[in-house]
């Protein structure tokens, strides 16, 4: 995120002797991208984030990813997905779909996670449901319904429930931020883009926490480690950078109408590796004479399309089964578009009250267990009313 912030106490100039009330040096730390040539922060500890005192394997199994075989358009049903009364936003996900881009999950998280850093990219949560706090090295981000929780790779952190949160979980294997074509070549958000910085919140103070001897489980390349640490990892009295965790509630995602029906990337809120992030969010809609308000059939000659709908109703999938907590696969190959008889019923529409997040992937999505644990077998054949899941 290259809109600089600084937080806490931080010494006038970078990399130099900085100490503590009682004389003693804090230990700065550069969390940086692509090698010290990328955004950056500098952080500064109380103890040295080094001092590991011990590092052990952890096993997990996450369940194989199936091909989407036979290919066809597929929808899941997170409302169905059963948790564990003690589930929680790190160990608790469910696979949902994946590939060798992004993972996507699932959870209802109602306790505390354990203290978790992912080495292997950048995390995309997004909450559909309740609130609580992201507490991380930089400071805690308190989160609710509709925030969007970027945590850059190797950020430390933790999901603090305050009542059952429901979380969409991308899981990149590099990193997620604003389009480029939002963005000036120094960073700022462009006039054009349908958000900017006075959206987007950071911490805002740092989170000191006293302990020892504290576990912090670290996904890495090769699988999962869980690190013992002499001193808790939230001692940082102060930093300042481009690269923090952020929120961004999709509310405030300004959507981008015209006079006939625009494509979807201009609802596109993310990018990552081979995958974006639209909000489709209530709006106008299209206002020539004989516009058409829904989409048109279409055809992803490059992408699978996958769409969470997570509030009002959206007008092109009435009648399919669709429902608030669905999600809906519309892989490359299949041509898709609104159910039979939405277009004469949008005509003349002045607004569409739906919320849904959509991401596009550039590589086939796969199923996971949690996919193919809800699935709606009948929704392929919705567009005919008629198939082999149909009598």
């Amino acid at each position: 995120m290259a809109y600089y912030r600084q937080v806490g106490e931080i010494p006038r100039k970078r990399h130099t002797q900085f100490r503590d009330p009682e004389g003693g040096l804090y230990a700065e730390e550069l969390m940086g991208a692509e090698g010290f040539s990328a955004d950056s922060a500098l952080l500064y500890h109380r103890h040295l984030p080094t001092a590991i005192v011990d590092a052990v394997t952890v096993e997990e199994d996450r369940g194989a990813l199936a091909p989407n075989l036979p290919l066809k358009p597929r929808h899941f049903r997170t409302p169905d997905l059963t948790w564990d009364d003690d589930a929680d936003a790190v160990t608790g996900r469910r696979t949902l779909f994946g590939n060798s881009d992004v993972l996507i999950g699932f959870v209802r998280a109602t306790a505390p996670s354990p203290l978790y850093r992912n080495a292997t990219g950048d995390e995309l949560l997004y909450v559909q449901a309740g609130a609580g706090v992201v507490e991380t090295v930089y400071g805690a981000l308190p989160v609710a319904e509709g925030d969007y929780v970027v945590l850059p790779t190797s950020c430390t952190y933790r999901v603090v429930p305050d009542e059952p949160m429901s979380l969409l979980v991308l899981e990149a294997t590099g990193h997620v931020g604003p389009p480029r074509r939002y963005l000036s070549a120094k960073g700022q958000f462009l006039e054009h883009s349908p958000y900017c910085e006075r959206d987007v919140r950071g911490p805002t103070e740092p989170l000191l926490v006293d302990g020892e001897d504290v576990d912090v489980l670290v996904r890495h390349r090769a699988g999962l480690t869980r690190f013992t640490y002499a001193n808790h990892p939230f001692d940082v009295v102060g930093w300042d950078g481009c690269l923090y965790p952020w929120a961004f509630h999709i509310r405030d995602f300004e959507p981008i109408t015209g006079r006939v029906h625009q494509p979807p990337p201009v609802h596109q809120t993310f990018e990552g590796p081979n995958f974006v992030v639209c909000s489709f969010m209530p709006r106008k809609v299209d206002y020539h004479p004989l516009a058409i308000p829904v989409p048109y059939n279409h055809a992803n000659v490059d992408s699978d399309e996958l769409m969470f709908y997570v509030g009002g109703d959206y007008e092109a999938r009435k009648g399919s089964g669709i429902g608030i907590g669905s999600l809906s696969l519309h892989p490359s190959g299949c041509t898709h578009g609104p159910q039979p008889g939405a277009v004469e019923a949008s005509l003349g529409a002045e607004r569409f009250d739906e919320t849904a997040v959509m991401v596009d992937t550039f590589r086939p999505l796969q199923l996971g267990e949690a996919a193919l644990a809800t699935e709606d077998p009948k929704y392929a054949w919705s567009w005919a009313r008629r198939g082999p899941d149909l009598d």
